[in-house]
């Protein structure tokens, strides 16, 4: 028998299959997520993301350089605000000695060349751990969005390179760029979490940060799983409105949504590997369902290969050590 073409030719040896592959990883590809907590010395591991921790501000720059020594070079920051400080106006949000400004200013003195991206929405400070203001039982978009401004102003003053809206109030990206601008913070980027699924994939982070909702759901401003077209319409408004970065979250569920848009923007996107994804991988593989490291790599190349330009991932560090 003879044949024209042999395609298995281009894949019989490892040294082959790596020089023809499409899809490459590597340590410049992955955003960091860091949990960040009051104290000093103190790493509290969070029962579902085995093997990831809520670390105080001494360990996250600990960690920071850490990553940065491993070719990782951007960090996206959570906080874990105190119940004390909760309330129904996000006040704390943008409290200039508050846990996420110290933590903007904390890393990057002590690494000034790492990327250092931010949280922007209200649920870890809000007392009914929803992502906007409470008025009568019902989530209200424009005070929510004049909040996340000076959010994320507050942000910038303290050295962020990037603030990340998570929070899927209309508007705010404009809105954001516009009080940037007028404070003259016009080297500070925006990465929007354009589409935002809302997902049951997100209950280890809720756990991690104690920001589940008091009531009801996120589904009034998160997006509907069952929609695709929208998604589309939502980040071509972003990147409208002056986001530099669009985001997708879920990863791996919407692995759809990430070529679409990847697809039909020219500008970067990036897509969260989420709690749920990595509590899933590290659950099966405890049990000795799946070897676990092949499953980093293979989920992260799925994520990669469908257009995710960065990925932020809790499995950033292993993998790491993985590719390298």
């Amino acid at each position: 028998m003879f044949l024209q073409r042999r395609n298995r030719i281009l894949r019989q040896s490892s040294a082959m299959r790596q020089l023809v592959a499409e899809t490459r990883l590597s340590p410049a590809d992955f955003i960091a997520p860091l949990f960040i907590d009051e104290g000093e010395q103190t790493a509290t591991p969070i029962a579902s993301m085995p093997g990831y921790y809520r670390r105080s501000l001494d360990l996250t720059v600990a960690e920071v350089k850490e990553l940065y020594n491993m070719g990782i070079r951007a960090v996206l920051l959570f906080i874990k605000c105190s119940d004390a400080l909760k309330d129904n106006t996000g006040l704390e949000a943008w409290n200039p000695d508050g846990l996420m400004q110290r933590s903007i200013k904390a890393i990057k003195n002590a690494v000034p060349d790492m990327v250092v991206m931010t949280d922007v929405a209200l649920d870890p400070y809000s007392s009914y751990g929803h992502d906007g203001i409470v008025k009568d039982g019902e989530i209200v978009n424009d005070e929510t969005v004049e909040a996340l401004v000076k959010m994320s102003i507050s942000h910038a003053a303290a050295g962020a390179d990037m603030v990340a809206p998570s929070d899927m109030m209309d508007g705010r990206i404009g809105a954001i760029r516009t009080g940037l601008e007028e404070n003259g913070y016009t080297r500070t980027g925006i990465m929007s979490y354009s589409a935002k699924y809302a997902s049951c994939f997100y209950g280890p982070f809720r756990d991690a940060l104690d920001s589940a909702p008091g009531f009801g759901d996120k589904k009034t401003y998160q997006m509907d799983p069952a929609n695709r077209t929208e998604a589309i319409r939502e980040t071509l408004m972003d990147i409208e409105e002056g986001a530099d970065i669009v985001m997708v979250k879920p990863a791996m569920a919407y692995l759809d949504i990430i070529r679409d848009i990847r697809n039909q923007v020219d500008v970067p996107v990036s897509a969260y590997h989420v709690s749920g994804e990595y509590a899933m991988i590290k659950a099966a593989a405890s049990m000795g369902w799946l070897n676990e490291e092949k499953a980093i790599l293979e989920s992260l190349g799925s994520i990669k290969r469908a257009g995710a330009d960065l990925i932020a991932t809790y499995f950033a560090k292993e993998a790491v050590k993985l590719i390298s």
